[in-house]
């Protein structure tokens, strides 16, 4: 059998491409070659397979001349999955391998002594065979609870080259992977910071649940040491649990940039990204020559903080305005054009000016007006525009401080906002919404302005006049009075709930 067919799998972006590998096996002088556009580590497996092969017990072909073609051509190939394939390739076209390879797809890379290692983006790749009709994966052992995700296809754990020859041989079979697919699903436990332990700042609370039931963007302005930092990082203990759709969604970005915990096969905590003031643009938004999920991406179904928000790059800072409006980010090369989906939720901190005691009550501000102007300028009104809620953290006075009662409980939180999500959710039940921020003018004429009051009319009106709101802002107030309506269990916006939401709208960054 001097020609064999082996299937695998190639990410593109999020998803995954069926790979053929056509080995042939041919009389000549000893050589290895490898085409179908494959990057550095697909030409280096030539000398990881030939190793591999030896020291599982198998013979690498002596005297011939091994081509192989990873085929579509034209797509671009990278990283070390395609080891496992090409190896039970060369193995099936020398005759040492007997065995009805279709409907089976390979993944995995070899070690020089046969063993079969952890591989990137194995759920997004199992995933796809199962969509083009693959009844059987062999995946690594470390991958096998990751694969299992998904449901309706056989996963079979390999842990060396040499147990996959056995296997098809029928001198020892392995067995199929049977992962608990409930289970995983089931631990849905937070480790993030609960709301009780933060002292004070009531009202800074208040608005971070309202952001957290209807996905606004929140951006908190005060003194250093207030609390901004610890009540971000409590953000995600009030948000809704991650639904199975969504814990998948985020397992899969999280493979393929090759952040999944090998003892946590799923991931079901919303993401909480903090990324550094000096990070690139690349790194924010993704990039690359071979393009990989940046933050922006990893924060999908969660959170990204950007603490100390003016020391950011300007230019880092600009690429979000397009994402968080599109809740996608569109990436083009040369060989291409990709998308990642974006849809997060950002919550920024930043200090009054370069000192941090701007209008501070208990600290003088040792700032010029002009220093001021300047620090708060580093913001774009385009990107401030994008905020929903603009709330300032005070400073804790020391009663609030040294008291030995504790706040409301982020699990109280989470209940009223699991209400709030649950009413959107049945709004939004024909499109492909999940929460008000995702509106577009369509759904806020038919679910906001269509339910307006008339004294809610008159204050909007009166505010737009006063204000000279954009007519973003005008949607976004809308929308934000939506939410608080929706935490009120309230079916129209009333007066309260749009003055509400005035209030959390931005005036003047500098006085």
């Amino acid at each position: 059998m001097p020609l064999a067919r082996v299937r695998s799998c190639a990410l593109v972006g999020l998803d995954g491409e069926l790979i053929e590998v056509e080995v042939d096996v041919a009389r000549g002088i000893t050589a290895l070659t490898v085409v179908g556009l494959g990057d550095t580590a697909v030409q280096e497996a030539r000398e990881r397979i030939r190793s591999a092969i030896r020291n599982s017990g198998a013979q690498y072909p002596p005297n011939r001349k091994v081509t192989i073609n990873l085929a579509p051509a034209d797509l671009r190939k990278e990283g070390p999955s395609y080891d496992l394939p090409m190896a039970v390739g060369i193995l099936a076209a020398s005759g040492q391998l007997v065995a009805d390879l279709e409907g089976c797809v390979f993944i995995g890379e070899l070690s020089l002594d046969g063993r079969v290692r952890h591989t990137h983006g194995v759920l997004p790749m199992v995933a796809l065979a199962r969509e083009r009709g693959v009844t059987r994966v062999f995946v690594p052992a470390d991958d096998a609870r990751e694969a299992a995700l998904v449901e309706g296809i056989e996963v079979i754990p390999v842990t060396s080259l040499s147990q996959l020859v056995e296997h098809f041989s029928g001198t020892s079979a392995i067995e199929r992977f049977n992962g608990d697919h409930a289970a995983a699903f089931a631990n849905q436990t937070s480790d993030a910071m609960d709301f009780s332990h933060v002292k004070g700042q009531e009202h800074v609370k208040r608005a971070l649940e309202v952001a957290a039931a209807g996905g606004h963007n929140v951006l908190m302005m005060g003194p250093p040491g207030a609390g901004k930092t610890l009540l971000a990082r409590a953000m995600p203990s009030i948000l809704p649990l991650m639904r199975a759709d969504e814990s998948l969604e985020v397992t899969k970005i999280y493979s393929i940039a090759g952040l999944l915990p090998s003892e946590t096969p799923l991931l079901t905590q919303r993401p909480f990204r903090s990324p550094h003031h000096t990070i690139s643009h690349a790194g924010l938004v993704g990039g690359g020559r071979i393009p990989r999920p940046g933050e922006i991406t990893l924060s999908h179904r969660g959170v990204l903080f950007l603490d100390e928000l003016p020391e950011f790059g300007h230019a880092v800072l600009e690429v979000m305005r397009q994402p968080l409006e599109d809740r996608l980010v569109t990436i083009s090369r040369a060989q291409g054009t990709l998308t990642f989906p974006a849809n997060f939720m950002l919550v920024g901190a930043m200090n009054p000016c370069p000192c941090g005691y701007f209008g501070d009550s208990g600290r003088a501000c040792t700032c010029s007006d002009g220093a001021v102007a300047r620090y708060q300028k580093r913001i774009s009104g385009p990107l401030l525009d994008r905020i929903d809620i603009f709330i300032e953290v005070p400073r804790v006075d020391f009663e609030k401080l040294s008291s030995d009662g504790y706040g409301e409980s982020s699990a109280a939180v989470r209940s009223r906002v699991e209400e709030a999500r649950k009413k959107q959710g049945f709004r939004f039940s024909e499109s492909r919404l999940t929460c008000n921020a995702e509106m577009t003018p369509v759904e806020v004429r038919e679910f906001c302005q269509n339910v307006l009051d008339d004294a809610s009319r008159s204050l909007l009106r009166l505010a737009m006049d006063q204000l000279s709101f954009s007519a973003r802002s005008f949607h976004r107030i809308l929308k934000l009075a939506r939410t608080i309506a929706d935490l009120d269990a309230s079916t129209s916006i009333e007066s309260r709930h749009l003055a509400e939401a005035l209030q959390y709208r931005q005036r003047t960054m500098a006085a």
